[in-house]
């Protein structure tokens, strides 16, 4: 089942590579989305595709920028199907 994850990540998240991670492993999940930097010095990103993989994707960033991230807000909702692939947003 297709669904929507909306993250922002808050902390030490600029600078690190995050954007650059989060795209190359969106690729490999085939989920389709965007990543950005926020003015505010987090890291939002949209995401749609499989559960499972958006799930997947998570986890991943959570465990590759643990010691980065201060906090996140997560929202989950219905795909809509939007996104033609997954880039990095100015």
């Amino acid at each position: 089942m297709n669904k929507r994850l909306h993250v922002v990540f808050t902390g030490h998240v600029q600078g690190v590579g995050f954007r650059f991670t989060a795209r190359s492993m969106a690729k490999q999940l085939g989920v389709k989305g965007w990543v950005r930097n926020c003015p505010d010095g987090s890291v939002e990103t949209l995401v749609d595709g499989e559960e499972a993989a958006l799930a997947e994707l998570l986890a991943y960033l959570e465990s590759e920028f643990g010691g980065y991230i201060r906090d996140k807000q997560v929202e989950w909702g219905a795909a809509t199907g939007e996104f033609a692939d997954f880039g990095i947003r100015m």
